[in-house]
């Protein structure tokens, strides 16, 4: 049984509350931000030749100095609220990954991954408080108390408004503010119910030793939760990622954002079990289990590269203007995060986690976990950023409040994940293929 160390815990509130603190300094600079300043920081960015438009609105409607000075306030202002949805997209998605990723394993009766099983579900259990957060921000931007979505313009989709927008209205049928209440609702509410039950069917087949009949039951939830996410997944990337440019679409977007995070869920699982092994009390744990991590760090990392680079290369070979106009505002405004995170996101676990020896080395393993953490950390950054608050953010307020969002996000993953797993028996010896798990040695 694992309990949660009182310094872990300390340090996750310390996170939190530093967390925080940083938020509100950012958003006092923000808010402090009057007029006159907006229209130095819009006149300066233009000083410097960068025309190319970050959003497709701003290729809608009026183009002249107060047009532009009006859009540059609403990319601003939009700083704190983009920097929360961000992260809480983005530690929601890990948590539900580590829990489809959990139910791949059952579903495929594996028997490697048996001893690992508590860790991923306690990487699951930060479900509800990530949805918690994604319904918080969503009744936000849907009562115009936040601006991420320039769809949520009601004038957009009114045939006598001067702003009238034909395509936002020919998808206002899906794109409309109640569906999309209530398709967050599902999406959330869906996934916490999940990973309760399958938490709770686990605890049985442990309970009563392998029962058929409850394992049985285990098994079918398991493939009744892949087939949720893979339906939600896909939604919820096109609701709360895509959408925030709905002139542009793209059919790989799901796949990749979907990717991005099942490799960060893979390296949390791989940071909880060696940190636990570390503390004494997950012997069980070897080199051969972190061994297959390390391959589904490395498989995951290669799948998603490939997902990038098709995406991008497709449309950079079509050079269709409504569809390349997503990466110009990525290249001109974000040169220093948007090719760069393939170094950390691609050849850096190319290089390293290529080697089968290489994978059983826990030092290694776990620097490549972090690095792949943060690395798409900075992918989920270029998908929201640009769309958001354009070319706006490198500034100081925005340093506060992404650094601030990362580190509190990171404090209270930290802090319902091990509080999660402190309430969990680590060894679910009541499950048929725990001996397989047990004994289990990769052979090269």
């Amino acid at each position: 049984m694992y309990s949660f160390s009182p310094k872990l815990k300390l340090y996750s509130i310390i996170l939190i509350v530093v967390g925080v603190v940083l938020f509100g300094i950012g958003y006092a600079l923000n808010h402090g931000l009057d007029d006159t300043a907006i229209s130095h920081w819009m006149e300066s960015v233009h000083s410097k030749g960068h025309d190319a438009p970050s959003h497709s609105s701003e290729l809608v409607g009026p183009q002249d100095h107060n047009a532009h000075l009006e859009h540059a306030k609403h990319q601003i202002h939009n700083q704190p609220l983009a920097a929360v949805h961000t992260f809480a997209v983005f530690f929601f998605g890990i948590s539900c990954c580590a829990l489809f990723f959990y139910s791949i394993q059952h579903a495929a009766h594996a028997g490697w991954s048996i001893i690992v099983t508590r860790v991923m579900e306690a990487v699951a259990s930060f479900i509800p408080y990530g949805g918690v957060i994604l319904i918080i921000l969503t009744l936000l931007n849907a009562t115009h108390n936040g601006h991420l979505f320039h769809w949520m313009d009601p004038n957009l989709t009114d045939p006598n408004s001067p702003e009238f927008d034909i395509i936002l209205y020919e998808k206002s049928k899906f794109l409309n503010i109640p569906f999309y209440i209530v398709r967050t609702l599902i999406y959330t509410i869906g996934a916490s119910f999940f990973v309760w039950k399958l938490k709770s069917i686990s605890k049985k087949v442990d309970e009563n030793k392998g029962d058929r009949k409850i394992y049985a039951s285990l098994y079918s939830w398991n493939v009744g939760y892949i087939a949720f996410f893979g339906f939600a997944s896909a939604a919820w990337a096109w609701d709360w990622l895509m959408s925030i440019d709905p002139h542009w679409y793209s059919t790989l977007y799901i796949w990749y954002s979907m990717v991005s995070c099942l490799s960060t869920a893979v390296a949390c699982i791989i940071l909880v079990s060696v940190y636990i092994k570390k503390k004494g009390v997950y012997p069980q744990f070897n080199n051969n289990h972190l061994h297959d991590l390390g391959k589904f760090l490395f498989a995951t990392s290669m799948l998603w590269s490939y997902l990038w680079f098709c995406q991008f290369m497709l449309y950079w070979y079509a050079n269709i203007p409504e569809e390349i106009n997503y990466f110009f505002g990525r290249f001109e405004y974000y040169k220093p995060t948007f090719l760069p995170m393939l170094i950390i996101n691609f050849l850096v676990p190319l290089l390293v986690l290529v080697s089968s020896s290489i994978k059983r080395n826990y030092k290694v393993v776990t620097f490549m976990a972090c690095v792949v953490i943060i690395g798409h950390a900075v992918d989920y950054f270029n998908m929201v950023m640009p769309g958001t608050v354009g070319p706006y953010w490198n500034n100081t307020s925005m340093l506060f409040l992404i650094f601030g969002s990362f580190i509190f996000f990171v404090g209270l993953f930290v802090f319902a994940v091990m509080t999660a797993l402190s309430k969990l028996k680590l060894m679910p010896t009541g499950n048929p293929f725990f001996h397989e798990s047990e004994i289990y040695e990769y052979p090269f």
